[in-house]
């Protein structure tokens, strides 16, 4: 099996914490609050990837592209030359009005010339999508996750990696268990105030197909002009 490093080896401890990288043809589950730090784990394995040379697509239901360059930049991740030498494409989803979202998020596109395609705020997408919509708190929710998912399958079977962020918060319970128990990888994470500090985890609840053995608890922080920085380690 082949797996897709996030490298930046001799700068932080990312890519040891998950094993060497992802497994090719995995569905990748970021869960987590606001603030438990998913757009910011998301932007390091994205930028750590383009650094090893993987094309990615990344779709984000918040930032404009300007708003992204800024704010990875900000952490030391710069994304210019990537993005002009077509390593990276970004998209920015809009989530206002009537739009046919999931449809639009899985259909043939450029999205899918990518061999990783992350989604940061695919739980917003869902939400917001005019279909799903409706069905969320219905009891067919887990239905339309499941037939959601399956739509996936062609592009796993290919070898990509789909990465996915959720807020719980926006999703039903019931949404969420076809995707959490779809996910290969699925990270949940946490945070806590500790005195004037924030701190973040990401529990590994699952890592299927790992190349070395990963850490089950990852600590973690998220500096400006460092990015993000690995603060504990645990192996599993």
């Amino acid at each position: 099996m082949n797996h897709l490093s996030v490298g930046l080896e001799s700068r932080d401890r990312v890519n040891r914490a998950i094993g060497g990288g992802f497994p090719e043809g995995s569905l990748v589950l970021v869960e987590g609050g606001t603030g438990a730090g998913k757009s910011a784990l998301t932007q390091r394995f994205v930028y750590g990837l383009c650094a090893e040379g993987t094309t990615v697509a990344l779709a984000s239901t918040q930032l404009s592209t300007a708003a992204f360059v800024d704010q990875m930049h900000s952490l030391s991740y710069g994304v210019v030359d990537h993005l002009l030498d077509g390593r990276l494409r970004y998209f920015q989803v809009p989530t206002d009005g009537d739009r046919p979202l999931v449809d639009r998020l899985v259909d043939p596109s450029g999205l899918w010339d990518a061999r990783v395609v992350a989604v940061d705020g695919f739980g917003t997408l869902c939400r917001n999508d005019r279909e799903f919509s409706g069905l969320l708190g219905s009891g067919e929710e887990d239905r339309a996750m499941e037939r959601l998912v399956g739509r996936l399958d062609p592009a796993l079977a290919a070898g990509k990696v789909v990465l996915l962020t959720v807020d719980p918060d926006a999703l039903t319970e019931r949404s969420l268990r076809p995707l959490r128990s779809a996910a290969d990888v699925y990270l949940d994470l946490q945070s806590e105030a500790v005195g004037n500090d924030i701190r973040k985890k990401a529990l590994v609840r699952r890592f299927a197909g790992m190349k070395s053995p990963v850490d089950d608890t990852i600590g973690f922080s998220v500096q400006q002009g460092r990015g993000l920085v690995i603060e504990s380690r645990t192996i599993a």
